[in-house]
């Protein structure tokens, strides 16, 4: 009797397959990097032959790829953007967004850092797809939080001379610095502290420099 194989079955359901697939791929790459990552226990946790997954990625590189737009993207929209496109005042939302930082983000993120930076530290130097891709990413986040500063200086919240796009991408910077002395810290206070003097470097650039509350 010839066994069914267990890739072609799970091919029934591509998507879901493919999903399986970059789960697992992310997690071994927040874990060990994406040199790091051995494609083997990414068969083993998801059950599947390396048929199943060469059937949706052709090489490890094309996974590591599909991770970043798939994966990385989708989660930092969902955790950080949404949250202050959504809010009412999206300055106040964005402030929340950071105060809550050490509690409202996955537990990992304090023992591995920030997937995106960890990636962008290992690959950018090394993958010119892996820098677009990653750069992307970084440029969409910064976005949103350029976005929330301008609605906030048209209001008349912010003061008229700060540069919108230079201070969304200082502050970017300085929350992935925060998160990588946390993650070299492990511990969740230095997050904290690092994250109030954010805050009170965003609220020094409004016209009353006091908390801003959202309507």
């Amino acid at each position: 009797m010839v066994q069914a194989d267990p890739g072609a079955k799970s091919e029934r359901n591509p998507d879901q397959t493919r999903t399986r697939i970059l789960e697992a791929a992310f997690l071994e790459m927040y874990r060990n990097g994406f040199q790091g990552m051995r494609v083997d226990e990414v068969l083993t946790v998801t059950g599947l032959t390396k048929g199943a997954l060469y059937y949706h990625f052709p090489n490890k590189q094309a996974l590591g790829y599909a991770v970043v737009d798939e994966v990385l993207l989708p989660t930092i929209e969902i955790i950080w953007l949404q949250p202050i496109r959504n809010a009412g005042d999206p300055f106040q939302g964005l402030i929340s967004v950071i105060e809550q930082m050490p509690e409202g983000k996955p537990p990992e993120m304090l023992q591995y850092g920030c997937p995106l930076n960890n990636l962008a530290q290992e690959m950018s130097p090394l993958d010119e797809g892996f820098r677009e891709r990653l750069d992307h990413v970084f440029s969409v986040w910064s976005g949103v939080m350029r976005a929330a500063l301008e609605d906030a200086q048209s209001r008349g919240v912010l003061r008229a001379d700060v540069d919108c796009d230079e201070t969304a991408t200082f502050i970017l910077a300085a929350v992935e610095g925060c998160i990588g002395m946390a993650k070299n810290a492990q511990n969740i206070e230095t997050l904290k502290r690092c994250n109030r003097g954010l805050i009170q470097f965003l609220l020094s650039l409004t016209r009353t420099e006091a908390p801003v509350n959202a309507e």
